[in-house]
């Protein structure tokens, strides 16, 4: 069942495997003042999940936010064929298979403006990953920029997280390896440390009830 963390948010955590590895995956929705529903990186939507939904309100927003994040936008597509459809740039040809309305940047789109603000994180061009700060719950919606999988239910993917660099939440090596315009990113980062955010909800590991803002400036305090 979808999980409410914070008035007008809601998150629901699947199984998922990359490259055979249990990282698990979580989507976020948020409830816009118009009653209408921002749907952030979406799971598979069978019926239970239909119904939870559809019992919110009406699906104005779907957006892919990765890209490694966008298996299941086409069945939400198809079953909300009046929402806006959005992904983060270069998706539109990954996946050029999906009929895609809007690829984003660094401004949020008229549906969500004012009350969600987001940065497109195109430094880390692996996953070119925008992210979001819900301004009403105080939230940073995340998908690839940070991960939480020290603590992990399966003693492999601990392991791994380890081995990575991962004994906290936060990035990885890896980023130093793929983040080559480091300039660029500092000025990401910066721009997202300006929000107002304490709670991180990330695709990958436990959410970040509080001290979220500072998990993401030792992440990157290396840039």
């Amino acid at each position: 069942m979808l999980q409410s963390i914070a008035e007008s948010l809601w998150v629901q955590s699947r199984h998922l495997r990359f490259w055979g590895l249990e990282t698990g995956t979580r989507m976020s929705v948020v409830r816009l003042a118009n009653g209408g529903l921002f749907v952030h990186s979406p799971i598979d939507l069978d019926d239970e999940m239909r119904r939870e939904i559809d019992a919110l309100g009406p699906v104005r927003a779907i957006v892919a936010p990765s890209r490694m994040h966008h298996l299941y936008v086409s069945e939400w597509m198809s079953a909300y064929p009046s929402a806006v459809v959005c992904c983060c740039p270069t998706l539109e040809t990954k996946r050029a298979d999906i009929a895609w309305h809007r690829v984003l940047g660094d401004e949020p789109e008229p549906e969500w403006r004012g009350e969600i603000d987001q940065v497109f994180f195109g430094a880390r061009s692996l996953e070119n990953e925008v992210l979001f700060f819900h301004r009403k719950s105080r939230t940073l919606l995340c998908a690839d920029a940070v991960f939480n999988l020290a603590t992990h239910s399966s003693p492999i993917t601990r392991v791994v997280a380890v081995l990575m660099g991962g004994r906290a939440p936060g990035a990885t090596w890896l980023e130093r390896v793929l983040i080559r315009d480091r300039r660029a990113a500092r000025e990401q980062i910066d721009r997202m440390l300006a929000w107002d955010f304490d709670r991180i909800v990330l695709a990958h590991g436990d959410i970040i009830e509080t001290g979220g803002r500072e998990v993401l400036r030792d992440a990157y305090a290396w840039l």
